[in-house]
């Protein structure tokens, strides 16, 4: 029998034991209304009121009782490294500038592999190096979906 799930803890606390856990990459945690199948086989019909972004360590809160621990896959990124905070900044600026999903963090910017950027990135001055890791990026403007702050 498929569970199914409207609601999702985020983040998710870390003492809810969950029935399972679903590794996903960054384009398969944008959603809103979709079948999950688990590693398990069995599958979850989610159904929620808008679009998200699920993030590492949410929890899809089952009806009937339960919950699946959201991960985050690893992925083949770019992490891009600058000069100093300013550079950083201003690379961050062309990377937005492409409309580019980045994780932005205090040192440097994770950004998915794509060749076309790596030229680029190399001809403002940025060190650039092939990564492996989970991609959570930042949430734009617009973004509507649930609050992970």
């Amino acid at each position: 029998m498929p569970y199914r799930s409207t609601e999702i803890l985020s983040p998710g606390p870390a003492d809810i034991a969950p029935i399972a856990i679903l590794t996903l990459v960054h384009d398969q945690r944008h959603v809103r209304r979709k079948l999950i199948h688990l590693p398990d086989d069995d599958v979850v019909m989610l159904d929620l009121r808008q679009a998200v972004q699920l993030a590492d360590g949410d929890l899809l809160v089952l009806e009937g009782g339960g919950h699946i621990r959201i991960e985050a896959a690893e992925e083949p990124l770019y992490e891009v490294r600058a000069r100093d905070a300013r550079h950083l900044t201003e690379l961050a600026w062309h990377l937005g500038n492409r409309h580019l999903p980045a994780a932005i963090e205090d040192d440097r910017i994770l950004i998915l592999r794509d060749p076309v950027m790596l030229p680029m990135l190399e001809g403002l001055g940025a060190t650039v190096r092939m990564v492996e890791a989970p991609f959570q990026p930042a949430r734009g403007a617009y973004h509507h979906g649930h609050d992970h702050g």
